[in-house]
Formats: C-alpha cells, sequence, structure tokens
C-alpha cells in the first residue's frame, strides 16, 4: 500500500523508497530524521493532525491541505508527498488546494508553496503511483548510486559503505 512517505521517498531516491517499503529501516540514527520526529510530535500537541484512511495529514481546513516539512532541502519530494494526500481526499470527495510548509534551516524564516491540482495532472500522478507499485514489488533494491544529497541520508552507510 502506497503512503504519503512512501511516494515522497520515491521522489527523493528510489533506492530509499525500496529499503524503507520493505522494512529496512536505518532512519532513527539520523539526527534529521529525529527532529522531523520532534516536530511531527509538537504538531499532534497542537491537535491538528487528521488521519483518514492510512494518510496523516498535519492539518486539514474547509480550503487547505497543510504539509509541514523541517526545511524545504527537497522541494519536490515535499510536494510529491503533499500531492498523493490531495489526490487520497479528493478519491474521497474532499476537493482542497494543498499548502506545504517549509521551516527554514535557521529557523529565521518560513516558505509556503501553495498547490492545486487539475484533472489531468490527477490522471497523471494515478499513473504513477502504479509505476511506483509495479517498483515495489521488485526483487531487489535499485543499486546505489552516490549524489551530494547521500551523505546526510540515514541509509549512506548501508548503500556506500
Amino acid at each position: 500500500m502506497l503512503t504519503g512517505t512512501v511516494v515522497n521517498y520515491y521522489t527523493h531516491c528510489k533506492r530509499q523508497c525500496w529499503l524503507f517499503y520493505h522494512k529496512l529501516n536505518l532512519e532513527d540514527n539520523s539526527e534529521d530524521v529525529r527532529i522531523g520526529r520532534v516536530l511531527h510530535d509538537l504538531k499532534r500537541q497542537d491537535k491538528e493532525e487528521v488521519a483518514l484512511d492510512g494518510i496523516k495529514l498535519d492539518k486539514l481546513t474547509a480550503e487547505y491541505v497543510t504539509e509541514i516539512k523541517k526545511s524545504d532541502a527537497d522541494l519536490s519530494a515535499a510536494l510529491a508527498q503533499l500531492e498523493y494526500y490531495l489526490i487520497v481526499l479528493y478519491e474521497k470527495g474532499i476537493a482542497r488546494k494543498g499548502r506545504l510548509e517549509c521551516l527554514e534551516k535557521k529557523k529565521q524564516s518560513k516558505s509556503t508553496h501553495i498547490l492545486t491540482l487539475t484533472e489531468e495532472e490527477i490522471k497523471k500522478r494515478k499513473e504513477q503511483y502504479r509505476r511506483i507499485e509495479e517498483f515495489l514489488s521488485a526483487d531487489a533494491p535499485p543499486v546505489p548510486v552516490l549524489k551530494p544529497i547521500c551523505k546526510k541520508c540515514a541509509y549512506y552507510e548501508y548503500c556506500f559503505i
């Protein structure tokens, strides 16, 4: 079953996605993941998080689904996750715009991105989700590809050392 996190990881790194999906979770050792969990727990205290059919939304209002991220380090992956949430809700008859709030690394300012999906974009994303499900059914993960972002990844040692 797809989740917003799986869609995010697929966009960010296909190998990380496959490993995570197949329960090889190395994120407990990651400082960035710990910070993200603390932010998530703080949001939960605000009682704004909404859980619906396997998705957890940071905030749902009459106009927006809001996703909050620690930083905009991988904006395309965060937007892909938000798109997934919008489509799951859309299929349930709940049409909303997306709002991605990125807390900057220096915490001096926030950046906000607004997202609206068209029918054509929804159709394209649903086809992409089918391809992600096919990808996840593979017997082995793809080979690692070293990129600059890899050195901060929780899976770095597993992939390259």
